[in-house]
């Protein structure tokens, strides 16, 4: 990804140095200290949600997809524009089938066939806002899932959330470095969002997360 696409920002930080230590420090203990969203409730949440033809986009270090329960040689799409967080993924999970694309959520996915199960986990807090403008990235996975295929993930909600007063320094502060874009982000925006592509989301508070599934997507064209 080039460094002038307005996307960037939200993915240039995931260096190979950065994927070595992300599942001690984001998943062990940013996410269950300061978002009060335990990882292992995710892990559930993965397990629950995965079919057999499953797409990942942004799939990080490939933690939750190594403990989502898939059978070995399971058919994996791995999806992400940082050639890296790609290489981290693949090395890490090649008990399964994957395949790797480097391209952009936002932008119509140049993938094969359709999926039964998709993920956009930690995925829309970093992309560029408003949320008008991320819905593109559902409305492109909906695009490639099966007729009742489902959409799971998580986000970091804006300032709107209930934050505590430390998740809300953290929260400002990768927003000012432009490593997030979701200050604006609301539960209702995104349940409204996920509703445009899908006909029915389940959509919930976990600490400073919202935790969401999506299911029976819509018939319509890709956003661009």
């Amino acid at each position: 990804m080039k460094p002038d696409d307005p996307a960037y920002q939200g993915q240039r930080e995931y260096t190979p140095f950065f994927l070595k230590v992300y599942d001690p420090v984001i998943l062990g203990f940013m996410t269950r200290v300061v978002w009060r969203c335990p990882t292992p409730l995710l892990v559930e949440r993965y397990r629950r949600h995965i079919r057999p033809r499953h797409l990942d986009v942004g799939p990080g270090t490939g933690y939750f997809l190594e403990r989502a329960g898939l059978a070995a040689g399971s058919p994996v799409t791995i999806l992400d524009p940082n050639e890296h967080v790609l290489d981290h993924a693949s090395r890490r999970l090649q008990r399964l089938d994957i395949t790797a694309v480097e391209a952009d959520v936002l932008k119509p996915l140049p993938v094969d066939g359709t999926f039964d199960s998709a993920a956009l986990h930690g995925v829309i807090h970093c992309l560029p806002g408003p949320l008008s403008r991320k819905a593109a990235a559902v409305a492109n996975v909906a695009a490639v899932l099966a007729p009742t295929g489902v959409l799971f993930g998580a986000s970091l909600l804006g300032a709107s959330g209930p934050h505590t007063w430390l998740a809300r320094q953290i929260l400002g502060a990768n927003n000012r470095r432009g490593t997030f874009d979701n200050l604006d982000d609301t539960l209702d925006g995104l349940g409204e969002m996920l509703g445009a592509s899908f006909e029915q989301v389940e959509l919930e508070t976990i600490g400073s997360m919202a935790v969401f599934a999506a299911t029976n997507p819509r018939t319509q064209p890709p956003i661009q």
